[in-house]
């Protein structure tokens, strides 16, 4: 039992439950308490998901259209059916707010499952028709696209936002026909074995979902070596990445990622300064613990004083303690390691010279995995706390005098997964906009993803877009079968090549109300 629900904590492989010989421990960042013991799955476990997927593969791929959305309709249900379980355990497990368990992230996941079985049906393109003088006068061909699926996917999802990072692959790979073997983060894998269950409820057929827990080096690895995956779409570090990469490669697999990220949030003097103060404050939303968080405050020095007096005030007010609790604004970070590493980032820059407006260090009053919100200024731009990614409540300020200036600073890390900017000139939001090296944009507001749109990171933050019709490029093999009109018909096979890298901007009307 966890958090009085029931969860089996063992892997989901064909339709069923599989135990390992060992298992491994996990705690609940809240207070440390022990939530279970998980199985814990090697190269066996690994091989037989990746049989099951394959084996499930063909009947699967082969159901129409109408039942496999009619199916992920059915698991939707099953999610809002069980919203309150799902909430309550994955609070328990990865330690962020219940209130938005309830309100938002689980309520997204049915979300998503909705929005790709739609999508299903709608998906497609018009035939159309070209000439050339060899074909003769009037002949012409038909050119006619397929959304093939492409085979077993392998989905590594993180424990940041477990479920619905989760429901963002396996909702599009399995609406357009594949398999798929889940390999949940192993700090927090407990909502990946409820879905199994809810999932298997609602109908879908064995061995088009499997879940395998563990660790990365002895599940995760297996897995992405599999010659049998055909696609392998990971959340997660860049140095994880790299080895997945280097696997799949082997097999000459596709792959998506959606990596680290160090955003800046650019404020400039025309900005309503509130509004800027309420999104930089946001950015310690979960413990900081969001790939897409602004954590570079990027802001234009006649306004700097102004626009700090708000934020400290406002960042003040937030309030730390148990998750569970609805008047708490930041649960604990997910680990203790993972607290170690973000103090570690701090109290090296503080010896480097840095110095701490706000926090500074780890939360002595609650103890556990709480860290304190924290601003760090007077940082180098060439230094570690500016340059990488610490997934935790810390914050940077630095200033800017003109507008190539905030681009520079903003463009000077490797990665390019966001970007936020506050302005209140419509003409400089699109400029900027469009010289930011970001996978998405967001103008006066934050975290706003429309699941139509494109997302993905350029640079270090990743390969490829999820959301809409890019998911569907991905998960399938696009095909274009070219007809000599009256005659016998032809086809040509090809791979999908996308040569140019999207950008979202999402923009909010200036001066608006914020969007989170």
């Amino acid at each position: 039992m966890v958090a009085n629900v029931p969860v089996d904590t063992r892997h989901w492989i064909g339709g069923r439950r599989i135990a390992s010989a060992v298992t491994y421990p996990d705690h609940s960042p809240i207070d440390g308490a022990l939530l279970a013991e998980i199985a814990r799955g090697g190269p066996a476990e690994a091989r037989a998901a990746v049989a099951a997927a394959r084996d499930a593969f063909p009947g699967w791929a082969a159901t129409p259209r109408t039942e496999r959305a009619r199916l992920l309709h059915a698991v939707a249900d099953g999610v809002e059916a069980r919203l309150e379980d799902l909430a309550a355990v994955e609070t328990a497990d990865n330690g962020a707010l219940l209130r938005s368990h309830r309100r938002g992230v689980m309520p997204r996941v049915a979300h998503n499952l909705r929005f790709f079985a739609d999508r299903l049906l709608a998906l497609g393109h018009d035939d159309f028709t070209t000439s050339s003088p060899a074909s003769g006068a009037g002949r012409g061909h038909t050119n006619h696209i397929d959304w093939d699926p492409a085979g077993p996917c392998v989905l590594i999802t993180p424990w940041n936002a477990p479920l619905m990072l989760a429901s963002w692959k396996i909702a599009p790979a399995l609406a357009a026909g594949n398999t798929v073997v889940l390999k949940p983060a192993e700090w927090a894998p407990l909502t990946a074995s409820l879905f199994a269950d809810i999932a298997a409820g609602a109908g879908l057929p064995a061995g088009v979902l499997n879940v395998v827990q563990g660790y990365g080096a002895e599940a995760g690895a297996p897995l992405t070596a599999d010659p049998d995956v055909r696609r392998i779409s990971f959340t997660g570090s860049v140095p994880t990445a790299r080895k997945i990469a280097a696997a799949a490669a082997a097999n000459l697999v596709p792959t998506s990622f959606e990596l680290g990220g160090k955003s800046p949030l650019l404020v400039f003097a025309d900005a309503d300064l509130e509004l800027a103060a309420d999104l930089a404050v946001e950015q310690y939303d979960n413990a900081g613990q969001v790939c897409l968080a602004g954590t570079r405050l990027l802001v234009e020095e006649p306004v700097r004083d102004a626009f700090l007096e708000r934020f400290l005030a406002k960042a003040r007010a937030l309030t730390q303690g148990d998750p569970r609790d609805e008047a708490t604004d930041i649960g604990p970070t997910i680990h203790p390691d993972h607290l170690a590493r973000i103090d570690g980032f701090v109290r090296r820059a503080l010896d480097d010279g840095a110095r701490a407006l706000l926090g500074g260090g780890p939360h002595e009053g609650l103890g556990g995995n709480h860290y304190r919100p924290t601003l760090l200024t007077d940082v180098a731009q060439r230094s570690e706390i500016v340059q990488e990614e610490i997934f935790g409540p810390v914050l940077t300020l630095q200033t800017f005098t003109t507008e190539d200036e905030a681009v520079a600073l903003a463009n000077d890390t490797r990665f390019g997964l966001a970007a936020t900017l506050a302005t209140g000139d419509r003409a400089r939001a699109d400029r900027v906009a469009a010289r930011l090296v970001a996978g998405t944009v967001w103008v006066n507001c934050f975290f706003v993803r429309d699941l139509a749109a494109p997302f993905g990171g350029s640079r270090a933050s990743g390969i490829g877009r999820e959301g809409g019709d890019w998911s569907f490029d991905f998960y399938c093999d696009l095909k274009n079968t070219v007809t000599a009109n009256n005659t016998v018909a032809a086809k040509n096979t090809v791979t999908a090549k996308n040569t140019v890298t999207p950008k979202n901007t999402a923009t909010a009307p200036t001066g608006g109300p914020r969007h989170g």
